[in-house]
């Protein structure tokens, strides 16, 4: 066996460092997140006018002040896939104690489907492992959302 191991080459591992970017910033007015209308009314700024699903992440600290907030996922005009591994990244990269999610219904229908409430379900899940609490899920549209918490999916 040692005979073949001579004749691999060595594999070359790549050294590496991740980093969370800083693309641009926008203001909060009021600081901390207090509920989920806060929150929708924060990402829907951020959103502005998107023709497709987007799915976005907004990180937060102890004290429920927004640390950032990025786009996750960008789907089609009716549908996004989201991994909690993907979701969870930048709040494990920026040392986040909580998230809350959201996303956009092109269609106007805050109605949740059941993809919403089986991927809510997951994101829980993981971040309870990782030590990172999900608030809320919350689907938006042009003027209404509705929050997953207040559902009672969460």
């Amino acid at each position: 066996m040692e005979e073949n191991q001579k004749n691999v080459p060595a594999k070359r591992v790549d050294i590496v460092s991740v980093k969370l970017v800083r693309e641009k910033t926008m203001m909060y007015k009021n600081r901390r997140v207090r509920s989920p209308q806060d929150a929708y009314e924060l990402m829907k700024e951020f959103l502005g006018d998107v023709d497709r699903e987007h799915f976005v992440v907004l990180c937060m600290d102890t004290k429920n002040q927004p640390t950032n907030i990025q786009v996750v996922h960008i789907g089609s005009l009716n549908s996004s896939i989201v991994h909690p591994r993907e979701v969870l990244k930048s709040a494990i990269l920026s040392n986040s104690a909580s998230i809350i999610c959201g996303h956009n219904h092109p269609s106007n229908d805050s109605t949740p489907s059941p993809e919403d409430i089986e991927v809510t379900k997951r994101l829980v899940e993981a971040g309870q492992i990782i030590g990172i609490e999900v608030l809320d899920h919350l689907i938006m549209c042009e003027d209404n959302f509705r929050s997953l918490k207040e559902l009672g999916y969460m």
